[in-house]
Protein backbone atom coordinates (compact mmCIF):
# COMPACT_ATOMS: atom_id res chain seq x y z
CA UNK A 1 0.00 0.00 0.00
CA UNK A 2 1.31 3.37 -1.23
CA UNK A 3 0.83 5.31 1.95
CA UNK A 4 3.06 8.49 0.53
CA UNK A 5 -0.76 10.33 -0.26
CA UNK A 6 -2.02 10.70 2.99
CA UNK A 7 1.59 11.97 4.61
CA UNK A 8 1.71 14.09 2.12
CA UNK A 9 -2.07 15.81 3.29
CA UNK A 10 -0.58 15.84 7.17
CA UNK A 11 0.66 19.60 7.54
CA UNK A 12 3.23 20.38 9.79
CA UNK A 13 3.51 24.08 11.40
CA UNK A 14 7.03 24.25 13.00
CA UNK A 15 5.60 27.49 14.61
CA UNK A 16 2.82 25.47 16.76
CA UNK A 17 3.34 24.62 20.25
CA UNK A 18 2.85 21.36 19.81
CA UNK A 19 6.39 19.42 19.20
CA UNK A 20 6.70 18.33 14.96
CA UNK A 21 7.43 14.69 16.12
CA UNK A 22 4.12 14.71 18.01
CA UNK A 23 2.13 16.44 14.95
CA UNK A 24 3.60 13.63 13.11
CA UNK A 25 2.80 10.66 14.81
CA UNK A 26 -0.70 12.00 15.67
CA UNK A 27 -1.25 12.16 12.12
CA UNK A 28 -0.24 8.42 11.15
CA UNK A 29 -1.83 7.56 15.00
CA UNK A 30 -5.47 8.77 13.53
CA UNK A 31 -5.21 7.31 10.44
CA UNK A 32 -4.43 3.96 11.91
CA UNK A 33 -7.27 3.91 14.42
CA UNK A 34 -10.09 5.02 11.41
CA UNK A 35 -8.58 1.70 9.33
CA UNK A 36 -7.23 3.89 6.76
CA UNK A 37 -3.67 2.22 7.36
CA UNK A 38 -5.25 -1.12 8.34
CA UNK A 39 -2.83 -3.77 10.40
CA UNK A 40 0.41 -5.08 9.01
CA UNK A 41 0.81 -1.47 6.69
CA UNK A 42 4.65 -1.08 6.39
CA UNK A 43 5.31 2.49 7.04
CA UNK A 44 8.36 4.25 5.63
CA UNK A 45 11.48 3.49 6.98
CA UNK A 46 12.77 7.04 9.37
CA UNK A 47 15.13 7.79 6.37
CA UNK A 48 11.85 8.71 3.97
CA UNK A 49 9.61 9.93 6.74
CA UNK A 50 12.44 12.66 7.20
CA UNK A 51 12.36 13.62 3.49
CA UNK A 52 8.78 13.77 3.14
CA UNK A 53 8.35 16.35 5.87
CA UNK A 54 11.60 18.08 6.11
CA UNK A 55 12.70 17.23 9.56
CA UNK A 56 15.64 15.52 11.44
CA UNK A 57 16.30 12.05 11.67
CA UNK A 58 15.38 12.51 15.31
CA UNK A 59 12.09 13.93 14.68
CA UNK A 60 11.09 11.09 12.77
CA UNK A 61 12.64 7.95 15.33
CA UNK A 62 10.37 10.62 18.22
CA UNK A 63 7.60 10.10 16.08
CA UNK A 64 7.52 6.03 15.75
CA UNK A 65 8.98 6.22 19.31
CA UNK A 66 5.62 7.96 20.43
CA UNK A 67 3.34 5.55 18.34
CA UNK A 68 4.99 2.38 19.52
CA UNK A 69 4.47 3.44 23.18
CA UNK A 70 0.73 4.37 22.13
CA UNK A 71 0.02 0.32 20.94
CA UNK A 72 -0.18 1.37 17.53
CA UNK A 73 2.75 0.37 15.38
CA UNK A 74 5.54 -2.76 16.21
CA UNK A 75 9.21 -2.31 15.19
CA UNK A 76 10.73 -5.93 13.56
CA UNK A 77 14.59 -5.40 13.55
CA UNK A 78 16.18 -5.48 9.99
CA UNK A 79 12.52 -5.46 8.84
CA UNK A 80 11.15 -2.07 9.27
CA UNK A 81 8.39 -0.57 11.23
CA UNK A 82 4.31 -1.60 11.33
CA UNK A 83 0.97 -1.03 12.00
CA UNK A 84 0.05 -3.62 15.03
CA UNK A 85 -2.23 -6.23 14.96
CA UNK A 86 -4.70 -4.88 18.08
CA UNK A 87 -4.49 -1.08 18.05
CA UNK A 88 -8.08 -0.05 18.63
CA UNK A 89 -7.78 1.86 21.74
CA UNK A 90 -10.85 4.46 21.50
CA UNK A 91 -12.52 2.01 24.10
CA UNK A 92 -11.87 -0.44 26.87
CA UNK A 93 -14.98 -2.93 25.81
CA UNK A 94 -14.54 -5.74 23.79
CA UNK A 95 -15.21 -4.78 20.19
CA UNK A 96 -16.18 -6.78 16.79
CA UNK A 97 -13.11 -7.70 15.66
CA UNK A 98 -14.02 -7.06 11.73
CA UNK A 99 -10.26 -7.76 9.99
CA UNK A 100 -10.61 -11.18 11.40
CA UNK A 101 -13.80 -11.32 9.46
CA UNK A 102 -12.92 -10.59 5.90
CA UNK A 103 -12.24 -13.00 3.80
CA UNK A 104 -8.87 -13.49 1.94
CA UNK A 105 -8.68 -11.05 -0.78
CA UNK A 106 -5.33 -10.30 -3.24
CA UNK A 107 -3.11 -8.05 -1.51
CA UNK A 108 -0.12 -6.30 -3.58
CA UNK A 109 1.87 -2.94 -3.57
CA UNK A 110 -1.50 -1.84 -6.25
CA UNK A 111 -4.09 -3.74 -4.47
CA UNK A 112 -5.53 0.01 -3.64
CA UNK A 113 -4.73 2.15 -5.86
CA UNK A 114 -7.69 2.27 -7.73
CA UNK A 115 -9.75 3.50 -4.28
CA UNK A 116 -6.87 6.20 -3.80
CA UNK A 117 -7.13 7.43 -7.60
CA UNK A 118 -10.82 8.12 -7.39
CA UNK A 119 -10.37 9.45 -3.69
CA UNK A 120 -7.73 12.34 -4.78
CA UNK A 121 -9.33 15.83 -4.27
CA UNK A 122 -9.61 17.63 -7.70
CA UNK A 123 -8.67 21.03 -5.54
CA UNK A 124 -5.92 19.61 -3.66
CA UNK A 125 -2.58 21.72 -3.66
CA UNK A 126 -1.18 18.42 -5.34
CA UNK A 127 -1.53 17.98 -8.72
CA UNK A 128 -2.40 15.13 -9.41
CA UNK A 129 -1.86 13.93 -13.21
CA UNK A 130 -2.87 10.15 -12.57
CA UNK A 131 -7.08 10.44 -11.57
CA UNK A 132 -8.58 9.28 -15.29
CA UNK A 133 -11.14 11.92 -14.94
CA UNK A 134 -12.51 14.44 -17.56
CA UNK A 135 -12.35 18.13 -16.40
CA UNK A 136 -15.43 18.94 -13.68
CA UNK A 137 -16.13 22.04 -15.34
CA UNK A 138 -17.08 20.45 -18.54
CA UNK A 139 -19.48 19.01 -17.03
CA UNK A 140 -23.02 20.02 -18.90
CA UNK A 141 -24.63 20.74 -15.39
CA UNK A 142 -26.54 23.93 -16.13
CA UNK A 143 -27.96 21.49 -19.28
CA UNK A 144 -28.76 18.82 -16.46
CA UNK A 145 -30.17 21.71 -14.37
CA UNK A 146 -32.44 22.90 -16.94
CA UNK A 147 -33.91 19.54 -18.24
CA UNK A 148 -34.01 18.90 -14.24
CA UNK A 149 -36.20 22.35 -13.41
CA UNK A 150 -38.16 21.55 -16.92
CA UNK A 151 -39.24 17.82 -17.69
CA UNK A 152 -39.36 17.13 -13.60
CA UNK A 153 -42.74 18.29 -12.95
CA UNK A 154 -44.35 16.55 -15.63
CA UNK A 155 -42.67 12.92 -15.44
CA UNK A 156 -44.26 10.07 -14.85
CA UNK A 157 -43.89 9.01 -11.43
CA UNK A 158 -43.33 5.10 -12.14
CA UNK A 159 -39.80 6.30 -13.70
CA UNK A 160 -38.45 6.68 -10.51
CA UNK A 161 -40.21 3.59 -8.56
CA UNK A 162 -38.25 -0.31 -9.06
CA UNK A 163 -37.24 -0.58 -12.98
CA UNK A 164 -35.89 -3.94 -14.72
CA UNK A 165 -32.63 -4.70 -14.16
CA UNK A 166 -31.65 -4.19 -17.53
CA UNK A 167 -32.56 -0.67 -17.25
CA UNK A 168 -34.86 1.82 -17.74
CA UNK A 169 -36.51 0.94 -21.11
CA UNK A 170 -36.18 4.87 -22.90
CA UNK A 171 -32.56 4.84 -22.37
CA UNK A 172 -32.02 1.40 -23.94
CA UNK A 173 -33.79 2.23 -26.83
CA UNK A 174 -31.85 5.33 -27.50
CA UNK A 175 -28.58 3.30 -26.93
CA UNK A 176 -28.79 1.59 -29.39
CA UNK A 177 -30.04 4.46 -31.98
CA UNK A 178 -26.47 5.28 -30.95
CA UNK A 179 -24.68 2.19 -31.22
CA UNK A 180 -26.70 1.64 -34.74
CA UNK A 181 -24.75 4.88 -35.64
CA UNK A 182 -21.36 3.83 -34.80
CA UNK A 183 -22.12 0.63 -36.91
CA UNK A 184 -22.76 -1.84 -34.12
CA UNK A 185 -26.29 -3.50 -35.22
CA UNK A 186 -28.10 -4.47 -31.90
CA UNK A 187 -31.52 -4.53 -30.16
CA UNK A 188 -32.55 -2.90 -26.63
CA UNK A 189 -33.09 -6.69 -25.79
CA UNK A 190 -29.59 -7.13 -26.24
CA UNK A 191 -28.58 -4.30 -23.96
CA UNK A 192 -28.66 -3.21 -20.38
CA UNK A 193 -27.08 -0.73 -18.54
CA UNK A 194 -24.87 -0.60 -15.68
CA UNK A 195 -23.57 1.32 -12.73
CA UNK A 196 -20.78 2.27 -14.86
CA UNK A 197 -18.96 -0.33 -17.17
CA UNK A 198 -16.95 -1.26 -14.05
CA UNK A 199 -19.86 -3.08 -13.20
CA UNK A 200 -20.47 -5.11 -16.30
CA UNK A 201 -16.54 -6.16 -15.75
CA UNK A 202 -16.56 -7.58 -13.12
CA UNK A 203 -20.50 -8.58 -13.26
CA UNK A 204 -19.04 -10.29 -16.45
CA UNK A 205 -16.27 -12.15 -14.85
CA UNK A 206 -18.24 -13.04 -12.32
CA UNK A 207 -20.77 -15.31 -14.83
CA UNK A 208 -18.09 -16.25 -16.92
CA UNK A 209 -15.41 -17.32 -14.63
CA UNK A 210 -14.50 -19.54 -11.96
CA UNK A 211 -11.06 -19.53 -9.87
CA UNK A 212 -8.84 -20.89 -11.61
CA UNK A 213 -10.10 -20.04 -15.77
CA UNK A 214 -7.57 -18.66 -17.92
CA UNK A 215 -8.25 -15.08 -19.15
CA UNK A 216 -6.29 -13.03 -21.48
CA UNK A 217 -4.83 -9.86 -21.05
CA UNK A 218 -3.00 -7.16 -23.00
CA UNK A 219 0.01 -5.90 -21.13
CA UNK A 220 -0.09 -3.16 -20.13
CA UNK A 221 -3.73 -2.91 -19.40
CA UNK A 222 -6.39 -1.28 -17.11
CA UNK A 223 -5.82 -1.46 -13.68
CA UNK A 224 -9.35 -1.71 -12.42
CA UNK A 225 -9.42 -5.33 -15.22
CA UNK A 226 -6.61 -6.80 -13.17
CA UNK A 227 -8.02 -5.97 -9.84
CA UNK A 228 -11.51 -8.01 -10.73
CA UNK A 229 -9.68 -10.80 -12.34
CA UNK A 230 -7.67 -11.47 -9.42
CA UNK A 231 -10.17 -11.09 -7.29
CA UNK A 232 -12.49 -14.21 -8.87
CA UNK A 233 -9.08 -16.26 -8.92
CA UNK A 234 -8.69 -15.99 -12.49
CA UNK A 235 -4.86 -16.91 -13.79
CA UNK A 236 -3.79 -13.81 -16.75
CA UNK A 237 -2.00 -14.94 -19.94
CA UNK A 238 -0.70 -11.80 -20.68
CA UNK A 239 -0.40 -10.66 -24.27
CA UNK A 240 2.57 -8.27 -24.85
CA UNK A 241 2.01 -4.65 -25.76
CA UNK A 242 3.17 -4.41 -29.04
CA UNK A 243 2.60 -1.70 -31.70
CA UNK A 244 0.65 -4.59 -33.36
CA UNK A 245 -1.68 -7.24 -31.81
CA UNK A 246 0.46 -10.71 -31.42
CA UNK A 247 -1.79 -13.35 -32.78
CA UNK A 248 0.83 -15.74 -33.08
CA UNK A 249 0.79 -15.38 -29.36
CA UNK A 250 -2.82 -15.47 -29.21
CA UNK A 251 -3.21 -18.47 -31.32
CA UNK A 252 -1.04 -20.49 -29.31
CA UNK A 253 -2.73 -19.24 -25.88
CA UNK A 254 -5.79 -20.80 -27.39
CA UNK A 255 -4.26 -23.78 -27.95
CA UNK A 256 -2.66 -24.49 -25.04
CA UNK A 257 -4.92 -23.12 -22.49
CA UNK A 258 -8.64 -22.89 -23.52
CA UNK A 259 -8.99 -19.37 -21.90
CA UNK A 260 -12.50 -18.12 -21.49
CA UNK A 261 -12.25 -14.67 -21.86
CA UNK A 262 -9.98 -12.15 -23.87
CA UNK A 263 -9.99 -8.27 -22.51
CA UNK A 264 -8.85 -6.10 -24.01
CA UNK A 265 -9.36 -2.07 -24.96
CA UNK A 266 -9.31 -2.05 -28.56
CA UNK A 267 -9.43 1.94 -29.40
CA UNK A 268 -7.31 4.14 -27.17
CA UNK A 269 -5.87 1.52 -24.93
CA UNK A 270 -5.67 2.55 -21.50
CA UNK A 271 -2.76 3.44 -20.31
CA UNK A 272 -0.54 3.03 -23.74
CA UNK A 273 -3.42 4.54 -25.96
CA UNK A 274 -2.61 2.03 -28.02
CA UNK A 275 -5.27 1.39 -31.30
CA UNK A 276 -6.27 -1.73 -33.29
CA UNK A 277 -6.43 -1.44 -36.73
CA UNK A 278 -9.26 -2.41 -38.53
CA UNK A 279 -7.36 -5.53 -40.35
CA UNK A 280 -6.07 -6.41 -36.65
CA UNK A 281 -9.47 -6.38 -35.95
CA UNK A 282 -10.74 -8.77 -38.97
CA UNK A 283 -7.95 -10.76 -38.12
CA UNK A 284 -8.89 -11.00 -34.27
CA UNK A 285 -12.66 -11.97 -34.99
CA UNK A 286 -11.68 -14.44 -37.41
CA UNK A 287 -9.55 -16.00 -35.27
CA UNK A 288 -11.66 -15.83 -32.15
CA UNK A 289 -14.33 -17.26 -33.90
CA UNK A 290 -12.70 -20.29 -35.09
CA UNK A 291 -11.52 -21.26 -31.52
CA UNK A 292 -14.75 -20.09 -29.51
CA UNK A 293 -13.21 -16.90 -27.83
CA UNK A 294 -15.32 -14.53 -25.95
CA UNK A 295 -14.06 -11.07 -25.98
CA UNK A 296 -14.80 -8.25 -23.74
CA UNK A 297 -14.39 -4.97 -25.81
CA UNK A 298 -14.06 -2.37 -22.96
CA UNK A 299 -14.73 1.01 -24.97
CA UNK A 300 -14.55 4.15 -22.95
CA UNK A 301 -12.41 5.86 -25.02
CA UNK A 302 -13.51 5.37 -28.70
CA UNK A 303 -15.38 8.65 -29.04
CA UNK A 304 -12.45 11.44 -27.76
CA UNK A 305 -10.21 10.91 -30.69
CA UNK A 306 -8.42 14.74 -31.63
CA UNK A 307 -6.86 13.33 -35.66
CA UNK A 308 -8.44 11.01 -37.44
CA UNK A 309 -11.56 8.99 -36.42
CA UNK A 310 -10.70 5.32 -35.35
CA UNK A 311 -11.88 2.19 -37.02
CA UNK A 312 -15.02 0.87 -35.76
CA UNK A 313 -15.28 -1.37 -32.82
CA UNK A 314 -14.48 -5.30 -33.14
CA UNK A 315 -18.35 -5.45 -32.24
CA UNK A 316 -19.21 -3.84 -35.47
CA UNK A 317 -17.84 -6.42 -37.37
CA UNK A 318 -18.97 -9.38 -34.68
CA UNK A 319 -20.96 -11.84 -36.95
CA UNK A 320 -20.83 -14.45 -34.45
CA UNK A 321 -21.53 -12.85 -31.33
CA UNK A 322 -18.42 -13.24 -29.83
CA UNK A 323 -18.10 -9.91 -28.79
CA UNK A 324 -19.50 -8.68 -25.63
CA UNK A 325 -19.20 -4.56 -25.69
CA UNK A 326 -18.89 -2.38 -23.06
CA UNK A 327 -19.62 2.11 -23.33
CA UNK A 328 -19.80 4.37 -20.32
CA UNK A 329 -20.99 7.60 -20.14
CA UNK A 330 -17.95 8.31 -17.55
CA UNK A 331 -15.07 9.87 -19.52
CA UNK A 332 -17.77 11.90 -21.85
CA UNK A 333 -20.12 13.42 -19.50
CA UNK A 334 -19.69 13.23 -15.74
CA UNK A 335 -18.13 10.08 -14.02
CA UNK A 336 -20.96 10.75 -11.19
CA UNK A 337 -23.66 9.50 -13.28
CA UNK A 338 -22.75 6.32 -12.70
CA UNK A 339 -23.95 4.68 -16.06
CA UNK A 340 -22.78 2.59 -18.75
CA UNK A 341 -23.95 0.25 -20.78
CA UNK A 342 -23.15 -3.41 -22.04
CA UNK A 343 -24.44 -4.96 -25.25
CA UNK A 344 -24.51 -9.14 -26.37
CA UNK A 345 -25.70 -12.34 -26.99
CA UNK A 346 -29.78 -12.26 -25.12
CA UNK A 347 -28.31 -15.30 -23.33
CA UNK A 348 -25.66 -13.00 -21.34
CA UNK A 349 -27.94 -10.45 -20.60
CA UNK A 350 -30.49 -12.73 -19.24
CA UNK A 351 -27.55 -14.10 -17.18
CA UNK A 352 -26.12 -10.88 -16.28
CA UNK A 353 -29.23 -9.43 -15.09
CA UNK A 354 -29.65 -12.42 -12.48
CA UNK A 355 -26.31 -11.45 -11.36
CA UNK A 356 -27.02 -7.84 -10.98
CA UNK A 357 -30.42 -7.73 -9.21
CA UNK A 358 -28.30 -9.32 -6.08
CA UNK A 359 -25.91 -6.20 -6.14
CA UNK A 360 -28.33 -3.31 -6.53
CA UNK A 361 -31.58 -4.69 -8.36
CA UNK A 362 -31.13 -2.10 -10.71
CA UNK A 363 -29.07 0.80 -11.53
CA UNK A 364 -29.56 4.73 -10.41
CA UNK A 365 -32.85 5.95 -12.31
CA UNK A 366 -33.02 9.62 -11.70
CA UNK A 367 -29.37 8.97 -13.46
CA UNK A 368 -30.85 7.12 -16.60
CA UNK A 369 -34.10 9.53 -17.15
CA UNK A 370 -31.64 12.62 -17.36
CA UNK A 371 -29.38 11.25 -19.13
CA UNK A 372 -32.07 10.01 -21.39
CA UNK A 373 -33.37 13.49 -21.84
CA UNK A 374 -29.98 14.93 -22.43
CA UNK A 375 -29.53 12.37 -25.52
CA UNK A 376 -32.59 12.76 -26.78
CA UNK A 377 -32.35 16.47 -27.01
CA UNK A 378 -29.24 16.17 -28.99
CA UNK A 379 -26.68 18.31 -26.56
CA UNK A 380 -24.32 14.92 -26.51
CA UNK A 381 -22.91 15.43 -29.93
CA UNK A 382 -22.63 18.87 -29.15
CA UNK A 383 -20.60 17.84 -26.18
CA UNK A 384 -18.33 15.40 -27.66
CA UNK A 385 -17.51 18.17 -30.29
CA UNK A 386 -16.35 20.51 -27.59
CA UNK A 387 -14.52 18.33 -25.27
CA UNK A 388 -12.50 16.97 -28.72
CA UNK A 389 -11.09 20.23 -29.12
CA UNK A 390 -10.66 20.99 -25.10
CA UNK A 391 -8.65 17.57 -24.43
CA UNK A 392 -6.86 17.98 -27.75
CA UNK A 393 -5.55 21.15 -26.59
CA UNK A 394 -4.34 19.95 -23.45
CA UNK A 395 -2.48 16.92 -24.72
CA UNK A 396 -0.62 18.78 -27.03
CA UNK A 397 0.12 21.49 -24.13
CA UNK A 398 1.54 18.55 -21.61
CA UNK A 399 3.53 17.03 -25.02
CA UNK A 400 5.22 20.77 -25.36
CA UNK A 401 6.09 20.93 -21.56
CA UNK A 402 7.58 17.57 -21.36
CA UNK A 403 9.53 18.14 -24.79
CA UNK A 404 10.62 21.82 -23.66
CA UNK A 405 11.14 20.71 -19.66
CA UNK A 406 11.83 16.55 -19.72
CA UNK A 407 12.83 15.94 -23.36
CA UNK A 408 16.38 14.74 -22.22
CA UNK A 409 14.82 12.41 -19.26
CA UNK A 410 11.07 11.04 -21.13
CA UNK A 411 10.25 9.64 -24.40
CA UNK A 412 6.88 8.84 -25.35
CA UNK A 413 4.31 8.42 -28.31
CA UNK A 414 1.85 11.20 -28.99
CA UNK A 415 -1.61 9.59 -28.59
CA UNK A 416 -4.36 10.68 -31.11
CA UNK A 417 -7.42 9.87 -28.50
CA UNK A 418 -8.57 9.04 -24.81
CA UNK A 419 -6.44 10.45 -21.87
CA UNK A 420 -3.51 9.66 -21.39
CA UNK A 421 0.48 9.45 -22.13
CA UNK A 422 2.07 6.79 -21.00
CA UNK A 423 6.09 7.69 -20.71
CA UNK A 424 9.24 5.91 -20.38
CA UNK A 425 12.09 7.60 -18.50
CA UNK A 426 15.59 6.75 -20.38
CA UNK A 427 16.84 6.12 -16.92
CA UNK A 428 15.92 5.69 -13.18
CA UNK A 429 12.36 3.91 -11.72
CA UNK A 430 9.20 5.76 -11.98
CA UNK A 431 8.66 4.36 -8.16
CA UNK A 432 11.81 6.72 -7.00
CA UNK A 433 10.27 9.28 -9.00
CA UNK A 434 7.17 9.23 -8.14
CA UNK A 435 8.54 9.77 -4.60
CA UNK A 436 10.08 12.61 -5.00
CA UNK A 437 7.20 14.08 -7.44
CA UNK A 438 4.88 13.77 -3.95
CA UNK A 439 7.40 15.91 -2.07
CA UNK A 440 7.19 18.63 -5.47
CA UNK A 441 3.04 18.83 -4.73
CA UNK A 442 2.78 16.51 -8.24
CA UNK A 443 0.89 13.35 -8.45
CA UNK A 444 1.02 10.05 -11.23
CA UNK A 445 0.60 6.55 -11.41
CA UNK A 446 3.61 4.42 -12.01
CA UNK A 447 3.88 2.14 -14.88
CA UNK A 448 3.42 -1.11 -12.71
CA UNK A 449 -0.15 -0.75 -11.50
CA UNK A 450 -0.45 -1.76 -15.02
CA UNK A 451 1.27 -5.14 -15.18
CA UNK A 452 -0.08 -8.44 -13.76
CA UNK A 453 3.36 -9.48 -13.43
CA UNK A 454 6.86 -7.20 -12.33
CA UNK A 455 7.52 -5.24 -15.14
CA UNK A 456 10.13 -2.91 -15.78
CA UNK A 457 10.05 0.53 -13.46
CA UNK A 458 10.79 2.88 -16.08
CA UNK A 459 7.16 3.68 -17.58
CA UNK A 460 4.51 5.90 -15.83
CA UNK A 461 0.69 7.31 -17.04
CA UNK A 462 -0.11 10.80 -17.51
CA UNK A 463 -3.67 12.00 -17.72
CA UNK A 464 -4.26 15.45 -19.57
CA UNK A 465 -7.60 15.98 -19.21
CA UNK A 466 -8.66 16.82 -15.75
CA UNK A 467 -7.01 20.00 -15.83
CA UNK A 468 -6.40 23.00 -17.76
CA UNK A 469 -3.04 23.57 -19.58
CA UNK A 470 -1.25 26.69 -16.76
CA UNK A 471 -1.65 23.27 -14.47
CA UNK A 472 -0.57 20.65 -16.76
CA UNK A 473 2.37 23.14 -17.35
CA UNK A 474 2.60 23.57 -13.84
CA UNK A 475 2.65 19.68 -12.65
CA UNK A 476 5.38 19.21 -15.43
CA UNK A 477 7.71 22.08 -14.29
CA UNK A 478 7.39 20.48 -10.96
CA UNK A 479 7.78 17.06 -12.15
CA UNK A 480 11.38 18.69 -13.25
CA UNK A 481 12.16 19.81 -9.79
CA UNK A 482 11.21 16.20 -8.52
CA UNK A 483 14.12 15.16 -11.47
CA UNK A 484 16.77 17.94 -10.26
CA UNK A 485 16.28 16.86 -6.59
CA UNK A 486 16.87 12.80 -7.98
CA UNK A 487 20.11 14.03 -10.04
CA UNK A 488 21.37 15.98 -6.77
CA UNK A 489 21.58 13.14 -4.53
CA UNK A 490 23.03 10.63 -6.59
CA UNK A 491 26.49 9.92 -5.28
CA UNK A 492 29.56 11.33 -6.84
CA UNK A 493 31.64 8.98 -9.02
CA UNK A 494 35.25 9.00 -7.89
CA UNK A 495 37.64 8.53 -10.78
CA UNK A 496 38.06 6.02 -13.52
CA UNK A 497 40.62 4.16 -11.01
CA UNK A 498 39.23 0.98 -9.87
CA UNK A 499 39.76 0.67 -6.12
CA UNK A 500 42.20 -1.99 -4.75
CA UNK A 501 40.45 -4.36 -2.33
CA UNK A 502 41.85 -4.59 1.18
CA UNK A 503 42.88 -8.20 1.93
Amino acid sequence: MDISKYLMETKIDANSHEPMYLQIARSIAQRIIDNTLPKGTKLPPERELCNYFGVSRTTAINAYRWLEQEGLVVTKVGSGTYVKENTNQQSNTLQVPWSQLFIPYPQTPMTSILKELVSTPYASEIISLATGMPDPTSYPLTIFHNLFKERFPTANPADFGYIPTEGYQPLREYLVELLNEQGIATTADRTMILSGSQQGLYLTSKVLLERGDYVIVQSPTYIGAIQIFQTIGARMLILPGEQSLNLDILEDYLIRYRPKLFYLISTFNNPTGQVLTEQERKDLLRLAARHRLVILEDDPYSQLYYEEKPPLALKAWDTNESVIYMGTFSKTLAPGLRTGYLTGHPALINRLSLEKQYVDLHSNNFSQWLLYLYLREGYYSEHLKFIRVLYKKRRDSLVKAIRRYLGDHISFDVPEGGFYLWCKLKSGSSARLLQEAIKCGVFFVPGQAFYTVPSEENEFRLCFATHPEAVLVEGIKRLTTAFDHIHKSKPKTIDNNPLKPIV
